[in-house]
């Protein structure tokens, strides 16, 4: 699936949206978003696969956060540019 066809979701955004915030674990985000855990998962799964998100445990709970920074560029004439972009995050480790 592209990228375009990964954002073009609507839940997938708000999921996006929510996790630029902070990491969540599923139940969390799920309620957050206003869908069922079994949605959520499906959700997350279609995130995880394109390596927008990972997960990770703290104790009991899978908490997701966002491994890339997404950027949307459209400009209209002369320029004429539509680039959707998923770059890695630096987190100043490297």
């Amino acid at each position: 699936m592209s990228l375009l066809d990964m954002l073009g979701s609507k839940p997938r955004l708000e999921i996006l949206r929510r996790l630029s915030r902070e990491p969540m674990y599923v139940s969390e985000l799920a309620e957050e978003v206003g869908m069922d855990g079994k949605t959520a998962v499906h959700h997350l799964t279609a995130l995880e696969e394109a390596d927008l998100i990972e997960p990770y445990r703290r104790g009991n709970r899978k908490y997701y956060r966002l491994t890339k920074v997404v950027t949307l560029r459209a400009a209209p004439q002369p320029e004429r540019t539509f680039i959707v972009q998923a770059t890695d995050i630096d987190d100043g480790t490297a």
